[in-house]
């Protein structure tokens, strides 16, 4: 069932989500080659908490898992797309490498979740290529999302955006509802097609995240529970954005 939110609640969640952009771009800034993961996730406990917010993904138990998140942050490396874990076996950042940083958190009651892909040092002219489409293919989702549109308009045009390029979109991964809790109705797909799907409407808050793969869509769980990579071994790009469907427009509540 599709919650609407309030414009009260809409305007706490936008004053979350200026602090959850706050603390990305900081943790961005900090990723360096040498870097361990557990020193991110560390750094991100101290600064959501400093805030006076809650890390949302700490204990989370999504259906179907076998265990709560051990950790405040998702960290991604590589040829991981989404939800590495950064605390049980910590990595060490290499130069070149792409690493996807996703949190999400709880201000005031509300949730919101944000991610982005960033470079370790210098990275190869491919990897910027991925980075920048992905961005690309989450604005033109983000610019679909207007009152009166549809889900399937956000996915047709990430869908567009990506089929332009020579990467896919990993299969099976998608976006959602999000402002009470971190997953909410509606499933908010990467591909789609126009005017199908429920309809936006003012009040609907919702995460957009396109996760491209250089090589094929196919993609798999790891072992830990948690941690899904391409399956083919290339690499991946997450860009996420929460977004709430107003009477005038969209709001992006997570942008910097």
């Amino acid at each position: 069932m599709i919650k609407t939110k309030t414009r009260e609640e809409i305007e706490i969640l936008r004053e979350g989500g200026k602090r959850h952009a706050e603390i990305l771009r900081a943790l961005a800034e900090m990723v360096e080659p040498g870097m361990s993961t557990l020193i991110l996730e560390e750094e991100a406990a101290r600064l959501v908490r400093e805030g006076g917010d809650k890390p949302a993904h700490l204990g989370y138990r999504p259906e179907g898992a076998s265990r709560p998140f051990p950790a405040v942050l998702c960290v991604s490396i590589n040829d991981e797309i989404v939800h590495g874990i950064p605390n049980e076996v910590p990595k060490v950042l290499k130069q070149g490498d792409i690493v996807t940083i996703d949190l999400s958190i709880i201000h005031k009651g509300l949730f919101t979740d944000s991610a982005i892909t960033v470079g370790v040092g210098a990275i190869d002219d491919e990897a910027r290529t991925l980075l920048q489409v992905t961005k690309v293919a989450l604005e033109a989702g983000i610019s679909a999302a207007q009152p009166g549109s549809h889900i399937g308009d956000i996915g047709e045009a990430i869908t567009d955006v990506v089929n332009a390029s020579r990467f896919s979109l990993a299969e099976d991964l998608v976006g959602h509802g999000v402002g009470y809790a971190v997953h909410e109705d509606p499933y908010v797909p990467n591909f789609g097609r126009a005017g199908k799907g429920e309809k936006l409407v003012p009040g609907m808050v919702i995460a957009i995240e396109p996760m491209v793969n250089i090589g094929k869509p196919g993609i798999k769980l790891t072992d830990d529970g948690y941690t899904i990579k391409t399956k083919d071994g290339s690499r991946s790009a997450h860009f996420e954005h929460t977004v709430a469907i107003t009477e005038e427009g969209n709001i992006v509540l997570t942008r910097d």
